[in-house]
């Protein structure tokens, strides 16, 4: 017994353009870009460090932490999340060693 042959029929418009689906304006995501780089530069400091065992805490990266529930909260897409999160976290890291945040 023999099997049919199927041929693909050739494509009727070989130069059919792609568009790129776009989620948000440029502006939107510049605007998303500037508040969580604010927000991931504000750190509540302490004149005096607080002694937690033999760990001392100089700080505690309280708009990181708000970053992270706004990214969750408004972001719709699991990808665009991680990037926010990775960027929150790298400027939460830099701006700790930087004389920017409340002093306490």
């Amino acid at each position: 017994m023999t099997k049919k042959q199927t041929v693909k029929k050739p494509n009727k418009n070989p130069q059919k353009r792609l568009h790129e689906r776009v989620f948000e304006t440029d502006g939107i995501y510049f605007l998303k870009l500037v508040a969580v780089f604010l927000l991931g530069t504000f750190w509540v400091k302490f004149a005096q460090p607080i002694l937690i065992g033999d760990f001392q805490l100089n700080a505690i990266p309280v708009g990181v932490f708000v970053g992270f529930i706004l990214v969750r909260t408004f972001e719709k897409h699991q990808a665009d999340r991680k990037i926010w999160y990775a960027l929150l976290v790298v400027i939460g890291v830099v701006s700790n060693f930087q004389a920017a945040g409340l002093v306490i």
